[in-house]
């Protein structure tokens, strides 16, 4: 989780050295049991929380941008949390904790120094409790005081520093498709928290795992999606990077091409003509179909032929990021 993302973030940031950001939207997923963390932060958590994912038919708790929440139950749960990068500086000076309680628990947070505070403003409408802190800090606990039978949900944590500059966001849920996304109640308000000035869409190889894909239904979902980014902001820049070429598990040790996803591929070309959107063809880059044989073997992807290793998703941040570095600079060009 989070490798690929965070290559792009410090490709970006390499490059524009003094363009460092807050770190902005992430979400405490290894406080839940069996949930892969990004590795640029780390969560500790004790007590255990119940997950909640948009992948679920009938969402036990209204989901929003993150697409997954956690929920403390019966007892005093503490969730620390510490940034785990060398290489970038994200010192925070403010919280944002989406969550809520249908039983008037109230967070509060911890610094380094031992203080504990309360929230310094909490918005019922949008279901934020906003922490302004004296100095930055770059670790911190959040604590959900339940008593029994009380319930605390969280479902996203954005850090901000005020510094202007760039701030790469980014979500993703395990095994989630477009109509995912789609039914999370409270996509489009918590998008107004951060109103992206561009959004890379990298969601489809889900949608197109399965023998009966239905490229009419994946195209008119993503509208969908688009529809609520130009909600929040109509000027927005939209990205679309294609699926990556995988395989289709067909028996023991026994896997057949997924043809899929040059099918996909030619949803994205025409969502992006649709939208006045940009493509990044990784399907193409990566050598098309039947090219994940290849990766594997170069020990940049997984056994299973749909997934990366740690250094190939690596590889494919990179590979995007000077994309679109490049693409950049050459709007710049007189």
């Amino acid at each position: 989780a989070g490798y690929l993302t965070q290559a792009i973030r410090l490709r970006l940031l390499a490059t524009i050295p003094a363009s460092a950001g807050p770190r902005g939207m992430l979400f405490p997923y290894s406080a839940a049991a069996r949930c892969n963390n990004p590795p640029d932060y780390r969560i500790h958590c004790v007590e255990p929380m119940i997950l909640t994912r948009c992948v679920s038919k009938e969402p036990a708790f209204p989901l929003g941008l993150c697409g997954i929440a956690v929920t403390a139950t019966d007892t005093s749960t503490e969730i620390q949390m510490v940034m785990n990068e060398p290489n970038a500086s994200f010192g925070t000076t403010r919280v944002l904790l989406l969550g809520h309680s249908n039983h008037g628990v109230v967070p509060r947070l911890r610094t380094p120094d031992a203080a504990v505070r309360y929230p310094s403003y909490f918005d019922n409408n949008t279901d934020r409790y906003i922490f302004n802190l004296d100095a930055e800090v770059d670790s911190f606990a959040i604590i959900l005081p339940c008593q029994q039978g009380d319930t605390f949900t969280v479902s996203g944590i954005c850090l901000d520093n005020r510094r202007p500059g760039l701030t790469y966001h980014s979500i993703g849920v395990n095994g989630a498709a477009v109509p995912d996304y789609l039914r999370c109640p409270n996509f489009v308000r918590d998008l107004r928290l951060v109103r992206p000035d561009a959004v890379v869409f990298g969601i489809g190889i889900n949608d197109a795992s399965g023998t009966n894909f239905d490229t009419a239904a994946f195209r008119l979902n993503y509208l969908q999606l688009i529809d609520s980014v130009r909600a929040v902001n109509p000027d927005c820049a939209l990205i679309f990077v294609t699926n990556n070429d995988s395989f289709r598990k067909t028996g023991r040790r026994k896997y057949t091409v997924n043809t899929n996803g040059q099918l996909a591929r030619e949803v994205f070309i025409r969502l992006a003509a649709e939208t006045g959107g940009a493509v990044w063809d990784q399907f193409e880059v990566m050598g098309g179909l039947r090219s994940m044989d290849q990766w594997r073997k170069a020990k940049l992807a997984k056994t299973d032929r749909v997934h990366f290793t740690r250094e190939g998703y690596v590889l494919v941040g990179n590979l995007f990021s000077d994309a679109l570095i490049e693409a950049y600079n050459n709007s710049q060009q007189p």
